[in-house]
């Protein structure tokens, strides 16, 4: 999975082989994107998703399987859930679309102080 995530242009901070080390990785690195397969040793992506998430509810997690969805995985948060085996030009659009929600946040924000430091300026 790293090679076509750096196919497609993109940093990787991380390559883990358990979802215990997922998180682990994931709390050391806060990266804009964790990507991860559902079946991993010691926690199923799933799980590690919902950990995730509990913790820092602004992640985006797309999860990767070689099987259809399950409930479990459909309800673990995951912006997307992507089948294996991985297709480069799906994968780039999921990849495309975490980046435009990025930039959406970040504008947001940057619009949000903004107007917050123009009130605090007049009061």
């Amino acid at each position: 999975m790293a090679d076509l995530v750096r196919c497609c242009k993109h940093e990787i901070v991380g390559v883990v082989g358990s979802g215990l080390e997922a998180i682990q990785a994931y709390n050391r690195y806060r990266p804009d994107l964790v990507l991860m397969d559902y079946w991993m040793p010691k926690l199923n992506g799933a799980t590690a998703c919902r950990n995730i998430l509990a913790k820092d509810p602004s992640a985006r997690i797309i999860l990767v399987s070689g099987w259809a969805p399950s409930d479990d995985a459909r309800e673990s948060g995951a912006v997307a859930i992507l089948p294996k085996p991985l297709d480069l030009d799906r994968l780039e659009a999921a990849l495309h679309d975490v980046a435009e929600s990025l930039r959406a946040s970040a504008e947001a924000t940057i619009s949000l102080t903004s107007i917050v430091s123009r009130a605090g300026a007049d009061g």
